[in-house]
């Protein structure tokens, strides 16, 4: 196929730049009016302390949804959950086909069996270093590296050039699971011609390189064959060669493994479907394994970043029903803390600590984890191979895109572009530059709902949790004259001795009732209007007395 005067080739990122997680990229290539797309990855992030209730949060399909017919495939580079955790969410409002490799794909029908909509997808398996072509791309996938199994980086052939997209990366020499790096395929795709690299930025700060997952089997066996007590160790699920490598540690310690957590249930299950983790032994179930003595078990847990469900959490908490740890006991954290979970996972490490347990963390045994991201040294060596002509970078935070982009023009790469989100690339023909920009942001999953970012829901529960709660009831007879009350309650307000929360209520229903009694008699039959009455007289006289203005619910009863 040839490019005709009009065609350009054009990269849009619509979740992974600016931020790390939440990758949706698309492809498009024809005219202005007339492009064909393919989208590669779907992924979410997850809610923190600014979006309470909300535990996900998926890229906003606004834009892939206008040109939903014009999608040609979704195309998945790996499984981890920033790349394919919105594809049962937002599938329903795209109707792309599917694309991914087999472990990728085992993972995905279940997410999709659990939404109820797997009968629906068309999903075609491609098998590792696989081809297939969608309308003008012409796809061919690249074994990489990373802390996952299959990932795979994409080389995306058009009639304008060749763009290798890498999605997550490392360059391992040694991954135990799984092949290594294809290099000769990427000095191939570098002979050929590479017209841009989209690349990965999350270590670009860091010096070096990653390190190598056969070093942490080697520190966690040395770690773990010593202790006595009962062992835990927490890791990605994800991560199948960690499990692997705490497998045999355990094995060498003469320690059964219980695995702890629906994850690591799930991604056993996906490994085993395609020929990994062999000649592992039946893991204990967790009612069998509190009958093990202390130094003949181990318990392979979810929740090494604190999530309050996980397995580990509930450890801590004491609520695991049949999973204990205390004085003389290990837990291992075989991870490391992702940018904003700091909270949570202190707070984890502290309830484990005051239990007795202790802890090992790679900051105190640093060969128990390794990074699955590039470190400089490994960027220095992919772009060495590749010979991109514009170096885009992506999956970052906004620092970490600029410091990416200079480090690019330092390995003399001739142009580059670092977008946000909603920023359309324009790769070819000419100068690569940002020629449009689209709606990008964030839906919520609240409560099973899928809700836009600044809904009202999640604002009043802000506000609500910021400046707490008032509740005010009231009930007026016929003439509007008051019968009971008012009465007031409190929800996340403080008092004290000099000034008991008590007394404030009764001085914030005083306020109450002279609104009441200060409107005429004939707007007094309208309950709206006595209750934003009695809502503003209460909100003043709180933020007279807490220098905030709590939300404030009235009820009228009328007698």
């Amino acid at each position: 196929m040839a490019a005709s005067s009009t065609d350009e080739l054009v990269f849009l990122p619509l979740g992974g730049s600016n931020e790390i997680g939440m990758n949706f990229n698309l492809y498009g290539f024809g005219p202005p009016n007339a492009r064909k797309w393919i989208v590669v990855d779907l992924g979410i992030t997850f809610g923190d302390q600014t979006t309470p209730g909300v535990e996900v949060i998926l890229p906003d399909p606004e834009f892939a949804e206008s040109i939903a017919k014009d999608i040609l495939g979704i195309v998945l580079t790996h499984a981890h959950e920033d790349h394919i955790g919105a594809v049962a969410w937002l599938w329903p409002r795209l109707k792309a086909p599917v694309f991914a490799t087999p472990f990728t794909a085992f993972l995905l029908r279940e997410k999709l069996r659990d939404a109820g909509i797997l009968d629906e997808v068309d999903i075609t398996e491609v098998p590792l270093s696989g081809s297939f072509s969608l309308g003008p791309f012409d796809l061919e996938l690249i074994t990489l590296t990373h802390s996952i199994p299959e990932p795979n980086g994409l080389a995306i052939r058009t009639p304008l050039g060749i763009v290798l997209h890498t999605g997550d990366w490392k360059i391992d020499p040694d991954p135990l699971l799984g092949g290594v790096t294809d290099e000769d395929a990427i000095r191939r795709l570098g002979d050929e011609g590479v017209l841009a690299m989209v690349c990965d930025s999350t270590n670009v700060f860091v010096e070096g390189e990653a390190g190598s997952e056969a070093g942490v089997r080697d520190a966690l066996a040395a770690l773990i064959k010593p202790l006595k007590g009962k062992v835990a160790v927490a890791c990605f699920a994800s991560n199948v060669a960690r499990m692997d490598s705490v497998i045999r540690a355990a094995q060498a310690a003469d320690r059964r493994v219980c695995l702890a957590g629906r994850s690591m249930h799930r991604m056993t299950a996906a490994a085993k479907s395609v020929g990994l983790l062999k000649g592992v032994p039946d893991f204990v179930n967790d009612k069998e394994a509190k009958h093990f003595p202390d130094d003949k078990i181990l318990y392979l847990c979810t929740g090494s970043q604190g999530e309050v469900r996980a397995a580990l959490s509930r450890i801590a908490h004491g609520d695991h029903p049949h999973v204990k740890l205390g004085k003389g006991d290990h837990a291992i954290f075989s991870s490391r803390v992702i940018p904003g979970n700091e909270i949570p996972i202190r707070n984890l490490q502290n309830g484990l600590a005051d239990r007795g347990v202790r802890l090992y963390t790679e900051r105190d045994h640093p060969g128990i984890h390794v990074s699955g991201h590039p470190c400089r040294g490994e960027l220095a060596r992919m772009y060495a191979w590749a010979r991109p002509q514009i170096a885009v970078p992506t999956h970052g935070e906004r620092r970490h895109l600029l410091e990416h982009a200079a480090f690019a023009t330092d390995l003399q790469v001739s142009q580059t572009v670092a977008p946000r989100n909603g920023d359309m690339v324009r790769l070819a023909p000419g100068r690569a530059a940002i020629i449009d920009e689209v709606t990008a942001g964030r839906l919520y999953v609240d409560g099973g709902v899928m809700t836009p970012e600044n809904g009202d829901a999640l604002r009043e529960r802000r506000h609500a949790a910021h400046n707490g709660v008032l509740i005010v009831s009231i009930a007026l007879d016929g003439k509007g004259r008051i019968v009971s009350g008012p009465q007031v309650l409190a929800l996340g307000l403080p008092g004290d001795r000099e000034n008991p929360l008590e007394d404030t209520l009764d001085s914030l229903a005083e306020e109450a009732e002279q609104a009441v009694k200060r409107l005429p008699a004939e707007e007094r039959d309208h309950d709206e209007v006595v209750e934003n009455a009695i809502s503003r007289a209460v909100k003043k006289a709180a933020f007279r007395v807490w220098d905030r203005k709590p939300v404030v619910e009235t009820t009228v009863l009328r007698i």
